[in-house]
């Protein structure tokens, strides 16, 4: 395949290189996947005012988010499972966003450790909390992310129960893959990845096996997950999780004005509207159409970013333009980093910023600190 010049031939070149189960985990939704489409669709109801004769040179992507700078308002989002799209994924996009000037987030449920990605970067990552039931458990994560030096920390608030999502149980999915004939099958079909995977100590949930309670291998940590997500989450925890960590905090999953609100009560530092990429509630309704009213709610009062349904630069200044001051991209890097390793979260980002800077500049614009609802054409939403 020729050079990619789109998420999209990054999609179609990570689908033949990943194992099915692994691919189909990062390009899933719940149940008909109804809000996973709308993420991406309701974009492309948003249309651009093309402008004419003004001067486009002296561009710049530059921003802050959370007060620290950034080469373009994009982070990379927390994606569980990221190891198994590529071999120490975690590491390998964690480099490339620190080369390029972007924030790195790493899930809790990476692949690679907290202490994995501190050794090979050398600026602090944010990093990515569920809340479980076992709060020792909690304590012991935040204390490590405090050790490793990580700048902010991601609180997720849209899991305390997990969507189903019909093809990972179809899959049989499991990390590392469970030995049945399905799995045996896939793998077969894919013997560069394997080669990769044997070529590395890392196949198992990094930042839980060995560190919970009762759990020391594999087998013990499935079950411990399935009871582990926490269905009575509530405020007053969020508050306690602000207190412990003492640092910048972000709160991701708000879908709704008055959940917006709470949260700019907690004294956070930015919200994430999120609705998880689609894989919890469906339908819910997408990030970017709720992303003017929940600016209008809260902005004066707290930072706004946007994840889910990103798949270009154009997406960016879209969401840019309805108030976003940081976007979350998932997806496009599991499909660089799937398709081509680190280079390929590279080109995910140099993708993203080509896009971005051009569509800017045809928008009449040279500074994206200065983008607003002036380059719109249109308000669906």
């Amino acid at each position: 395949m020729s050079k990619p010049l789109t998420i999209a031939d990054l999609k179609n070149l990570a689908r033949r290189r990943v194992p099915k189960m692994f691919f189909d985990y990062a390009d899933s939704g719940a149940w008909t996947e109804g809000t996973y489409r709308a993420n991406e669709e309701d974009f492309s109801r948003i249309k651009l005012r093309q402008r004419v004769l003004v001067d486009m040179t002296n561009r710049t992507l530059e921003t802050t988010m959370i007060g620290e700078k950034a080469a373009m308002p994009v982070a990379l989002a927390p994606t569980g499972m990221t190891g198994m799209q590529h071999a120490d994924g975690e590491m390998l996009a964690a480099k490339a966003a620190e080369e390029f000037g972007v924030p790195f987030t790493l899930s809790t449920m990476s692949i690679c450790s907290i202490e994995d990605v501190a050794s090979v970067t050398t600026k602090p990552f944010w990093f990515q909390l569920y809340v479980m039931k076992d709060r020792g458990f909690v304590e012991r994560l935040i204390g490590r992310a405090k050790a490793a030096k990580c700048s902010a920390l991601v609180v997720t608030a849209d899991l305390q129960i997990l969507g189903q999502r019909h093809k990972d149980l179809r899959n049989g999915l499991a990390a590392p893959p469970k030995p049945t004939l399905s799995a045996a099958l896939q793998l077969a079909t894919r013997p560069r990845w394997c080669l990769e995977m044997l070529g590395t100590k890392r196949r198992g949930f990094g930042n839980i096996v060995g560190h919970a309670s009762n759990v020391s291998d594999l087998s013990s940590l499935g079950a411990w997950t399935a009871e582990q997500f926490d269905p009575r989450l509530s405020w007053d925890d969020i508050r306690w999780i602000k207190d412990l960590w003492g640092g910048r905090m972000i709160i991701k999953g708000i879908l709704d004005e008055e959940d917006a609100r709470a949260a700019a009560d907690t004294g956070a530092d930015a919200i994430i509207v999120s609705n998880h990429g689609g894989r919890q509630l469906d339908g819910a309704p997408s990030s970017i159409s709720m992303l003017p009213r929940i600016v209008e709610a809260v902005g004066d009062r707290i930072e706004v970013h946007v994840d889910g349904g990103i798949r270009s630069g154009q997406d960016v200044l879209k969401a840019v333009a309805l108030g976003a001051r940081g976007t979350h991209i998932g997806r496009p890097f599991l499909y660089g980093l799937g398709a081509m390793g680190k280079e390929g979260v590279t080109a995910t980002l140099e993708i993203i910023r080509k896009e971005l800077d051009i569509t800017m500049a045809l928008c009449g614009k040279r500074d994206i600190q200065h983008i607003d609802r002036n380059i719109l054409a249109n308000m669906p939403f």
